[in-house]
């Protein structure tokens, strides 16, 4: 070969490399990145997509998704952070909220309904009328029972909420509220569009707005079929930045010990609520982390104050001292769980240390039921939760536990349980005797325990005040201590109330619950809720 044809044959070879190089990132650019997918093993069924007028966490966790509200809490903490308002100022004498809001947030769209503009004040102002006008179009649609609003008791707190310009809302308040800005980063707080609510009311159907939600958050519902899935895809024009999971799958496995078995087949990534004898089991599993962290939870045994023999507090006393607690907690919560005394968590600030608990004791249960007029105890029925909760690893068992220690006092109680929507609505409306049931804190605020699930204004039809219990001493402490601002003058009067709650015993306090959490390795940056939410935002998963 002459040199010339060496020189060409490598001028050729060298260019046939080049191209070569240059050519595979385009390849690969038009090559498709498989999509990221995460299966979060749900506990159970929504009641519906709006969380106005939701209490349980269950539908919590799906409108944790789907929508936004003026602040949040810091992922994995109780720290509130800006969301849609980029910052806010308060008047010297707490009375007036401004908040200034984000600008060029967009509203997600579906076949019905296409937004024509970005999240404005409107949408915040249909926020808190849709829950507090009842002349609003929208207060009666899904539900007219705006649960969490109400226990609150913001109807009252609320002076006014305006629209100063497009961008800045100013709420005035009727007294100052220590925990108002937590509370609106709870989930009833949630922004709805109202351009898509005037749309659908003219269109004779105000209900889709609940039924096919649109939101500003990160994830978009795009199928569900009750108690099989939720399907939701990413938002792509999520303010924050799209997410890193691309489709998130909510598969409803009611059964804890099925959670399990799924999430050791890798057919989902995340459970909540395991079963506590299977707890070994899945500490052992090289796939799995287990993420712990104690509860800010309560589970209790309300007694209707408003029903007899209930209504009588010797006989709630007795009550108290005929079952045992120890063994309860003992059987059924195994390591996952410590005897509660008192009704916020020992974590809450403000926690009454001093208090004791009251002792097992049937005898003198026994004398206590013969002093209130019922020696030879009486009949009642007994509330059983049909669902796992973080407070209650399994409510039947316990309630048979509970069955077995009364009948020893005379006092026969027959086991009742429902569909959990339908349980809860019956509770709501006091048609129990006794009924279990529990609570997760929502903001980090004693208020949200002592006020929500025992004062006044919850203890109505419909409330979140399921014991109904409306005690003046009991409810004065905690009123005061909503419009202190010093902390250790709140600290002193909700140690105060609860002195009065154990002398009361509206409740029998059964356990806290420590939060577990089987995670599989794959799973990148999960973070625990203290409030037992599940937030798949700023979550990843290695493929």
């Amino acid at each position: 070969m002459n040199l010339n044809l060496k020189k060409a044959t490598s001028t050729r070879r060298t260019k046939s490399a080049l191209l070569c190089a240059l050519a595979l990132p385009a390849a690969l650019a038009l090559t498709p990145v498989a999509a990221k997918t995460l299966v979060y093993c749900s506990e159970g069924s929504p009641e519906n997509f709006y969380p106005g007028v939701n209490t349980t966490g269950t539908s919590f966790d799906v409108t944790e998704q789907i929508y936004d509200n003026l602040v949040h809490f810091e992922r994995g903490g109780t720290k509130v952070e800006p969301s849609l308002a980029e910052s806010w100022t308060i008047s010297k004498d707490g009375l007036e909220y401004t908040f200034k809001l984000r600008k060029g947030v967009k509203f997600q769209s579906n076949k019905n309904f296409k937004p024509s503009r970005d999240f404005n004040a409107d949408d915040v102002l249909f926020m808190f009328e849709r829950q507090w006008k009842e002349n609003d179009p929208y207060y009666r649609v899904t539900s007219p029972n705006h649960a969490y609003f109400g226990d609150m008791g913001m109807p009252k707190l609320l002076k006014s909420v305006d629209k100063v310009d497009e961008y800045t809302v100013k709420i005035v308040l009727n007294q100052p509220e220590a925990p108002f800005l937590a509370n609106l980063a709870m989930q009833f707080a949630g922004i709805q569009s109202k351009e898509y609510a005037i749309a659908m009311l003219k269109a004779g159907t105000p209900e889709k707005i609940d039924q096919d939600p649109l939101g500003t958050g990160p994830y978009q519902v795009v199928q569900y079929q009750k108690d099989a899935i939720i399907r939701f895809k990413a938002n792509p024009q999520y303010w924050a930045g799209k997410a890193k999971i691309d489709d998130l799958i909510f598969s409803i496995t009611p059964d804890a010990s099925v959670r399990w078995a799924k999430l050791q087949k890798g057919e989902c990534h995340v459970m909540p609520y395991p079963n506590p004898a299977d707890l070994d089991a899945i500490r052992k599993d090289s796939n799995v982390t287990v993420m712990e962290q104690p509860g800010l939870n309560i589970g209790y045994l309300a007694y209707n104050t408003t029903k007899k023999p209930f209504d009588d507090v010797r006989v709630r006393k007795a009550i108290n001292m005929a079952i045992d607690k120890k063994a309860i907690v003992s059987a059924v919560y195994l390591s996952t769980g410590v005897a509660a005394v008192n009704p916020i968590p020992p974590g809450q600030w403000s926690y009454n240390k001093s208090l004791k608990d009251d002792a097992y004791n049937p005898a003198e249960a026994k004398k206590l039921l013969a002093a209130a007029g019922y020696p030879n105890g009486f009949s009642t029925d007994l509330w059983a939760m049909p669902v796992q909760r973080p407070y209650n690893p399994n409510a039947k068992r316990i309630a048979e536990l509970m069955q077995a220690d009364l009948a020893k006092v005379g006092v026969t109680a027959e086991i009742k349980s429902f569909e959990w929507g339908e349980y809860r609505k019956r509770m709501q409306m006091g048609e129990h005797q006794m009924g279990m049931l529990g609570w997760t804190g929502d903001n980090g605020d004693p208020d949200n325990f002592l006020n929500t699930l025992l004062g006044c204004s919850s203890a109505k039809q419909n409330g979140s005040n399921v014991a109904k219990f409306c005690y003046q001493p009991f409810e004065d402490l905690v009123q005061k201590a909503k419009v202190v601002s010093n902390p250790a003058e709140r600290t002193k009067l909700y140690e105060k109330a609860q002195v009065i709650f154990k002398e009361q015993a509206p409740w029998f306090t059964i356990a806290h619950a420590v939060q577990l959490k089987p995670v599989r390795k794959e799973v990148v940056d999960f973070k625990l809720s203290p409030f037992g939410r599940h937030t798949f935002y700023g979550v990843d998963i290695k493929q």
